[in-house]
């Protein structure tokens, strides 16, 4: 068992003790998106001794991530790598004796209870609506409670959500919003506001996995006019929710036509092309096909192609794909269709 001298001030405070923190080393937390709060409630749960946490995320650091993401640095971005192993190399800096699961990938209808079945906790770091349905159908499929939360301007908001106590996800939010609404690339976001829902976030967690009593309610933020607002969701549950009244899952459903293939990435100038049947890239030598028309890098996790200055493609071995440059649907998958094809 790990030494437990390092949580010893952790200890000290009366709501967690030594049964609390035995209780964290015991447990298991997933955290979905890996950018500005899933590394603040990553950094907290690594720090606090959860035994086992999953970092899930689809993207690459991006130079834009390093004002607010704060597990990233300039030598991530310079070599290209996937956030989620980025963030693992560094938390495994800080405690070697938690495991950190890294797993490079979307959440989608084909693998969210496969990656999300089986935590104590889930904490949504996510930046779209269609992945928050998805944790909120495997969390009342699972009896899992998880973390919602969010941040864009110098707004903040989060609610913990548990299954058969709470109001669920699409109780609060019955329909999926029309557009992509504020967004990051929009309206811009401070790295403060991400600070405090993250570390909210982690707290609600800690409460969760050693038996505390949560917040009630939908908390909201603002810090550059400040205000607080508590909104109680408990009177809040739809008595005809799909989900968690008639367990109808509609965001698990493989044939449902809520799901994507081509979805343009809120908050960043970036389209991913996703695969619903798994196309297995040969990096190197799809690499050296592309050294003809334009610049190619990458690694061990993925390739990364650059046809001019506005615009880059990048390959995951799975054949996800991700075009940065453009939000336009359609000339992402003109730029697969010329270079990377079938």
């Amino acid at each position: 068992m790990d030494d437990l001298g390092r949580y010893s001030r952790q200890m000290l405070f009366s709501g967690i003790g030594k049964e609390g923190q035995l209780k964290l080393l015991k447990s298991k937390v997933a955290i979905v998106g890996v950018g500005a709060l899933g590394t603040i409630a990553a950094n907290h749960l690594v720090r606090s001794g959860v035994g086992y946490i999953r970092l899930i995320d689809r993207d690459v650091v991006d130079l834009s991530n390093l004002q607010r993401q704060s597990l990233f640095n300039e030598e991530d971005v310079n070599l290209n790598l996937p956030k989620v192993i980025a963030a693992q190399k560094r938390l495994n800096t800080i405690n070697s004796t938690v495991t950190v699961d890294a797993v490079i990938a979307d959440v989608n209808v084909d693998n969210a209870e496969d990656l999300l079945s089986g935590f104590d906790c889930l904490i949504d770091g996510t930046d779209n609506f269609m992945t928050r349905y998805l944790i909120n159908d495997v969390a009342i499929k699972y009896g899992i409670p998880w973390i919602h939360g969010a941040a864009v301007s110098s707004r903040g908001m989060y609610a913990v959500i548990k299954p058969g106590i709470t109001p669920c996800y699409r109780c609060l939010f019955p329909h999926v919003p029309i557009g992509r609404g504020e967004t990051c690339d929009t309206i811009g976001v401070l790295s403060p506001i991400t600070d405090i829902i993250g570390s909210f976030q982690a707290i609600e967690a800690i409460k969760l996995l050693t038996g505390a009593a949560t917040s009630p309610n939908l908390e909201q933020i603002d810090i550059w006019d400040p205000s607080l607002f508590s909104m109680n969701i408990m009177d809040g549950k739809n008595p005809h929710c799909p989900a968690c009244v008639n367990r109808q899952f509609d965001f698990l459903n493989r044939s449902s036509s809520l799901q994507e293939s081509y979805s343009s990435l809120c908050g960043r100038d970036t389209v991913q092309i996703y695969f619903r049947e798994k196309q297995e890239r040969d990096l190197l030598k799809l690499g050296e096909r592309l050294k003809m028309h334009g610049k190619v890098t990458g690694n061990q996790f993925l390739l990364r192609f650059s046809p001019d200055k506005e615009t880059s493609i990048v390959i995951f071995k799975d054949g996800r794909v991700l075009v940065h440059g453009t939000n336009d649907i359609v000339k992402a998958k003109s730029m697969y269709s010329r270079y990377i094809g079938n």
